[in-house]
């Protein structure tokens, strides 16, 4: 059965809009939210309810509600932009993401235009279609899909996605536990051959947040985004380590906000608050929760 429901704030976004008001902040831009076809929602949600292997912990869904409830919740809560990451575990699935993506993007013009992959005979070539119809950002989740970002298959999608600079939002980390084919080493192998992907590393690169930084120094097309990481469901069990916060503002053009939303076990307020509560500056915070993303999506 699901856990119990989280409780959410009568008033949360108006508690989100006069933070961000507060800090001069526009709007949110959130790079990781997920939209995906309804029967493969109902599978993640399901997978969740039954405190999957993955996870081993109580995980309630905030948002278990239609897509066009969750838009405007998102709307409401002041986000200007944001992505329908979709991912998938087995061969013949990624292009009926992806055509589900475009429907949801030309029906929303303030989604990301998302798209995906997996490595299998025609990759390349869907992957030249996508970027000719203009996708903006790309969702990789090694740890999900099982599968090796090395394959053979995948070595002209890494180059075309470097050449055109398009964002990859790649879940490499070993978070919540490690994959057969994850771990910031495997990351690092992985931009030696790519040296210019633009790479947004999924959650910090949780729990090596450390190894993910000296990533974003030595490549610097390297990203990462705060999808669950500061928050108190996961400093409980990967707490970000307090002698890396200098590197946090030292690379403070290339932190993203992002919040897995709506696949989250805590009010969307809880993941505004975590950046909010690192004290790291205005300054920082603004850049985190828009500008950074506004100059990478070239957005007006």
């Amino acid at each position: 059965m699901p856990a119990a429901p989280v409780l959410l704030p009568e008033n949360e976004s108006e508690l989100i809009l006069a933070r961000l008001g507060e800090r001069g902040i526009p709007s949110l831009i959130d790079v990781h939210t997920h939209f995906m076809p309804h029967s493969v929602m109902r599978k993640v949600w399901a997978y969740f309810d039954s405190a999957g292997p993955l996870t081993g912990r109580e995980w309630p869904i905030a948002y278990r509600m239609d897509d066009e409830a969750r838009v405007e919740m998102l709307r409401s809560f002041g986000v200007r932009r944001f992505s329908s990451l979709s991912y998938p575990h087995k061969p013949g699935m990624a292009q009926w993401l992806n055509d589900w993506s475009a429907d949801f993007a030309d029906a929303h013009p303030d989604v990301l235009r998302s798209a995906t992959f997996y490595p299998e005979p025609g990759v390349a070539d869907y992957v030249a279609a996508a970027l000719e119809s203009g996708v903006q950002v790309f969702k990789v989740h090694l740890q999900v899909g099982a599968y090796d970002a090395h394959d053979p298959l995948l070595d002209d999608v890494w180059a075309a996605l470097e050449e055109s600079g398009t964002p990859v939002i790649l879940h490499g980390g070993n978070g919540p536990t490690p994959g057969e084919f994850t771990g910031a080493a495997r990351m690092r192998t992985l931009l030696e051959r790519f040296p210019r992907l633009t790479m947004v590393a999924a959650h910090m690169g949780m729990p090596e947040y450390g190894a993910f930084l000296d990533l974003a120094d030595d490549f610097p097309r390297v990203h990462l985004d705060t999808t669950m990481a500061f928050t108190r469901f996961t400093e409980s069990t990967m707490p970000f380590p307090a002698d890396r916060r200098d590197d946090l503002v030292r690379l403070g053009d290339r932190v993203l906000f992002g919040t897995d939303f709506p696949n989250i076990p805590y009010p969307y307020l809880e993941a505004v608050d975590a950046v909010l509560g690192m004290g790291l500056g205005v300054e920082w915070e603004r850049k985190v929760l828009h500008d950074n993303a506004a100059r990478l999506f070239g957005l007006a």
